[in-house]
């Protein structure tokens, strides 16, 4: 059986060309979409509504919707909705998933939300959000989230619950563990090793074990960058090399879990802040060694990136979530479609 592969999309490429490659990925066997929503680019919810609608089969997950920009009854009620565009796959499955992750700084403090008690905020969202998958009538006093005699309010249609997933994107030790514990996925990040991956699989595991789960219960895709060129597989890897420095110099959970160099580090963050523009990712490329970037990423060429991939999938990953980073997606389809790790 062919491994179960997924895209994820972020604003790397022109919107009506995603549009055509999640077509295109339907077509060649690909499982899923997940759809980014972490920076001020595009919004998740527009994007997936757009993908549900062009697509058939694909199931449609956000990667990952921040706890903090919406309420939790008005998220439950969003997925609700887009859980009736999507339908049902040909198994019986949702098509529609939900991501949910606790953000990150400086992103959240500059638009005027404090992140505090994360693991507090999340397991709030998601008891409060699957009791209103439910359908039933909710009241949740919570420190975060308050709902009085709340259910969702659908008057014409299908009043069954919603069987939407739930996953949350969990990087951190204890935000894995709490995964484990409450949801039914993780979506594990990228730019970390495989080594990374064995112990946040593990920490999941840890969770789920104490309200008498297995890892076999909880579902763990992961974001993996694939920067691949058969042609010019050196471009490829300078292109990985810039996404290395976007996310050393800016995101800190990111950089503390990629187990870089903290020197390395300083000196990216001589170059790149945030908001930094391209060309700052360019200049700082040349200071990332090709070695960090091969034990981070899948790039190279195809043979390369398989290889790179399958090492994820043996370090517990289930589904591969490819961030393709060239300007052409499609050879990134060909490459994994129909294709079984040895």
């Amino acid at each position: 059986m062919a491994q179960r592969m997924a895209l994820y999309l972020q604003d790397k490429h022109d919107l009506a060309y995603e549009l055509e490659v999640a077509v295109y990925a339907e077509e060649k066997g690909f499982s899923e979409i997940w759809q980014a929503d972490t920076r001020l680019a595009r919004d998740c919810v527009v994007m997936m509504s757009a993908l549900l609608a062009r697509t058939s089969r694909l199931r449609i997950g956000s990667g990952v919707l921040p706890i903090y920009t919406r309420n939790p009854a008005v998220i439950a009620a969003t997925w609700s909705t887009m859980w009736e565009l999507g339908g049902l796959t040909p198994e019986g499955e949702s098509r529609v998933m939900l991501g949910l992750g606790a953000w990150w700084e400086p992103i959240a403090s500059r638009v005027g939300v404090d992140r505090r008690k994360p693991l507090k905020a999340m397991r709030e969202n998601i008891e409060a959000i699957g009791q209103l998958f439910s359908m039933e009538e909710v009241t949740y006093e919570g420190e975060f989230v308050q709902l009085d005699r709340v259910r969702l309010d659908v008057a014409y249609g299908d009043t069954g619950p919603r069987d939407i997933p739930i996953y949350v994107g969990a990087t951190g030790p204890k935000m894995l563990e709490l995964t484990g514990e409450i949801a039914d996925g993780v979506v594990l990040n990228y730019v970390v090793s495989p080594d990374y991956i064995r112990d946040a699989v593990e920490r999941v595991a840890t969770g789920a074990a104490k309200v008498g789960k297995t890892i076999e219960d909880i579902d763990r895709p992961e974001l993996l960058v694939c920067s691949l060129s058969d042609s010019d597989p050196d471009e490829a890897l300078m292109t990985g090399k810039s996404l290395a420095a976007y996310y050393l110099g800016t995101e800190p959970h990111i950089m503390k879990a990629s187990g870089a160099d903290p020197d390395l580090v300083e000196r990216v963050q001589q170059i790149v802040g945030w908001p930094a523009t391209e060309a700052d990712y360019r200049k700082a490329a040349h200071l990332i060694p090709d070695e960090l970037v091969h034990r981070l990423m899948a790039v190279g060429t195809s043979a390369q990136c398989r290889d790179k991939v399958a090492e994820f999938i043996d370090a517990g990953v289930t589904c591969p979530i490819l961030y393709p980073m060239m300007p052409d997606v499609k050879p990134v389809v060909d490459a994994f479609a129909d294709w079984e790790p040895s």
